[in-house]
C-alpha cells in the first residue's frame, strides 16, 4: 500500500478531533442536536485551517444513522461510504477548474433529485470565489431556495471576491489561524502515534513555520521526518531541512549592520548561501527576529508572545540594549518591503545585498526614519570627535603639534560683521535647531549670497525644499537671532548636477577650537 501523507492520514473524522476552531464546532454541533441545520454555509479562512475537513464532517453527521452528541458514529454504512468517498450524497466540486455556467447548471439539474439513501445531499464547493459571474448568477436562485434535502457548503480563502447576493444567502463562518501552541500539541500527539522522537523546540518551530495552518505544519513535519527517518528530530535538523537560519547567525548579522560593516554582512550572507539556506525564508525569519527585538525593547510584558528559548531570549535582550527603537522600525520596514518583492525577483541575492547596504548606509535613503537615523550617526560622530558637518572639521581634544596645524582660511573682506558672527557660531546654530531642520542643515554648505546674505548651498533637492518651507526657515532665522542678537537674511541654492561643484562654493564655517579665522584687510 502506498504511503499516505500525515495531513491526510490524521484528518479529523469527527468534531471532537478538530483543533483551533472551537467557535465553529460548537455552533455546528448545537445546530445538529437541535435539528436547526441551515441550507447554505460559507466557510472563510486561510489555507489549512479546516474548512473542507469540517464541511465533510458536517456532511457525514447530517447523514449519520446514529449520531451522538452532534458527532457522526463513523460505524454506520453512511459514515463508512462517506469516509471512503463512495457516497452519492456528498458531492465535492473544485470551483477553480469547474467555474463555468455549464458546470453550475449541472448542479442545479441534479438538485431536483432526492438522495437514494440518507437524509441530505451535500454539495461542497471549494474555492468558490473562482466561479465566474455567470456561474454565480446560475447558482443564486437554487442557493436561496434549495429543496429541503439539499445543503450547500461553500469554502473560500478570499471571501471579498464573492458577490454580496451570495453572501447574504449563507451562514458565514470565519476560520481563525491556529495558534502555535495548538499546532505544537497536535504535532506532538501525532508523533507519539507514529513513534517519532522530537525535541519540543523543534516541534514548536515547525508549528510557527506553519503560519496558522495545520496542514502546512503537518506537511513540514512530514518532510523533516522523511529527511531524518529513524533519527531524533532536533531543532538544528529542522533548521537544516527547512533552509532556515539559527538566531545566533541573526545576532552576528545584526552586529555587523550596527557597525555599518557592509563587507562583514556580505560575508555572512555568502556563508548562508553556500550552506544552502533559502533566501525567501531567511528574509522572513530575519524580519521575525527584528520583530522580537522590538517587542523585547518595548515592554517586559511582551516577552510571553516571543517564541524563543531562554538562551535566545538573553541574546535578544543584550542586542535590544544596543539599538534604538527608531532604527529597529526602519530595519523592519526595509525587510518587510524586501519580503514582498523577493518572492517574484529573479536575482534574489542582489535584492538581499541591496537591503543590507541600505541598513548600513542610511544616507542612501530620504524618508523620515532614515533622516532620524542619519542624525543619530552624526551625533555619535560628534561625541567621538569625527567629521560630521560639511565645512566643519571636528578635532580631538589633544592639541596637535605645531607643524600639523591647518592653515587659516582667508575669508573675503567684503563679508559683513553679521556673517562673520554666523561663521563663528555656525556649529551652535545648527545644534540649536529641531531634528528635521538639523538633518537638512548638516548637508548644507553656508556661503555668501547677494547683498551679504547667508546663502545655504545644497546638493540634494529634498534638503533645500525642507529648509525653504516657512516653518523651517523661520526657525533657522530665530536661532541665528538668538545666538548673534542680529537678524540675518537667508537664501537657498541647489547645485546643478554636472555643471557646478560644491568645492567651488566659498565656505563660511570654521572650527572653533584650534583653527583660527583670519580676514583680509
Amino acid at each position: 500500500m502506498s504511503y499516505t501523507a500525515l495531513y491526510r492520514k490524521f484528518r479529523p473524522t469527527d468534531f471532537n478531533d478538530v483543533k483551533g476552531q472551537d467557535h465553529i464546532v460548537t455552533t455546528l454541533k448545537n445546530q445538529i442536536k437541535s435539528d436547526r441545520i441551515g441550507h447554505a454555509y460559507l466557510f472563510c479562512g486561510t489555507r489549512g485551517t479546516g474548512k473542507t475537513t469540517i464541511a465533510k464532517i458536517l456532511a457525514k453527521t447530517v447523514n449519520c444513522e446514529h449520531p451522538a452528541d452532534g458527532n457522526p458514529c463513523n460505524e454506520c454504512s453512511m459514515c463508512k461510504s462517506i469516509n471512503s468517498q463512495t457516497s452519492m450524497n456528498v458531492i465535492e466540486i473544485d470551483a477553480a477548474s469547474n467555474n463555468g455556467v455549464d458546470n453550475i447548471r449541472e448542479i442545479v439539474d441534479e438538485v431536483r433529485y432526492s438522495p437514494t439513501e440518507g437524509r441530505y445531499k451535500v454539495y461542497i464547493i471549494d474555492e468558490v470565489h473562482m466561479l465566474s459571474a455567470g456561474a454565480f448568477n446560475a447558482l443564486l436562485k437554487t442557493l436561496e431556495e434549495p429543496p429541503s434535502y439539499v445543503i450547500f457548503i461553500l469554502a473560500t480563502t478570499e471571501a471579498h471576491k464573492i458577490p454580496i447576493t451570495i453572501l447574504s444567502r449563507c451562514q458565514r463562518y470565519d476560520f481563525k489561524r491556529i495558534a502555535i501552541d495548538t499546532i505544537a500539541a497536535r504535532l506532538t500527539d501525532l508523533m507519539q502515534q507514529e513513534g517519532v522522537d522530537a525535541e519540543e523546540k523543534a516541534v514548536r518551530y515547525i508549528g510557527r513555520m506553519g503560519d496558522g495552518s495545520m496542514r502546512d505544519a503537518l506537511s513540514l513535519l512530514d518532510q523533516c521526518i522523511a529527511f531524518y527517518f529513524g533519527q531524533k528530530l532536533t531543532f538544528d535538523k529542522v533548521l537544516e531541512v527547512l533552509g532556515a537560519v539559527d538566531i545566533e547567525v541573526f545576532a552576528r548579522l545584526l552586529s555587523a549592520i550596527l557597525k555599518n560593516d557592509v563587507a562583514g554582512s556580505m560575508r555572512l550572507l555568502e556563508e548562508l548561501i553556500i550552506a544552502g539556506k533559502e533566501l525567501i525564508q531567511f528574509t522572513v525569519d530575519f524580519t521575525w527576529y527584528l520583530r522580537n527585538l522590538l517587542l523585547v525593547k518595548t515592554s517586559e510584558e511582551t516577552l510571553e508572545v516571543i517564541e524563543v528559548s531562554t538562551d535566545n531570549l538573553a541574546v535578544l535582550k543584550q542586542q535590544a540594549g544596543q539599538i534604538d527603537m527608531e532604527t529597529l522600525i526602519r530595519y523592519i520596514r526595509i525587510f518587510s518591503d524586501l519580503s514582498n518583492q523577493i518572492k517574484y525577483a529573479s536575482q534574489k541575492r542582489v535584492m538581499v545585498e541591496v537591503a543590507f547596504i541600505k541598513l548600513c548606509r542610511p544616507q542612501m535613503e530620504t524618508n523620515y526614519e532614515d533622516i532620524i537615523n542619519r542624525l543619530k550617526l552624526i551625533e555619535n560622530k560628534l561625541e567621538n570627535g569625527m567629521v560630521t558637518i560639511p565645512g566643519i572639521t571636528a578635532v580631538n581634544a589633544d592639541p596637535k603639534p605645531e607643524n600639523e596645524k591647518k592653515k587659516p582660511l582667508i575669508l573675503p573682506k567684503a563679508m559683513s560683521e553679521d556673517l562673520k558672527e554666523v561663521a563663528k557660531n555656525w556649529n551652535n546654530i545648527v545644534a540649536g535647531t529641531s531634528l528635521l531642520t538639523k538633518a537638512s542643515l548638516v548637508n548644507a554648505k553656508p556661503s555668501i549670497g547677494n547683498n551679504n546674505t547667508l546663502l545655504l548651498v545644497f546638493t540634494e533637492s529634498m534638503d533645500k525644499e525642507l529648509i525653504s518651507q516657512d516653518i523651517h526657515m523661520k526657525e533657522l532665522k530665530d536661532v541665528i537671532a538668538k545666538i548673534i542678537n542680529k537678524e540675518v537674511e537667508v537664501q537657498t541654492k541647489l547645485l546643478i548636477q554636472g555643471k557646478e561643484s560644491i568645492e567651488d562654493i566659498p565656505d563660511l564655517t570654521k572650527i572653533i577650537k584650534n583653527i583660527t579665522i583670519e580676514y583680509e584687510d
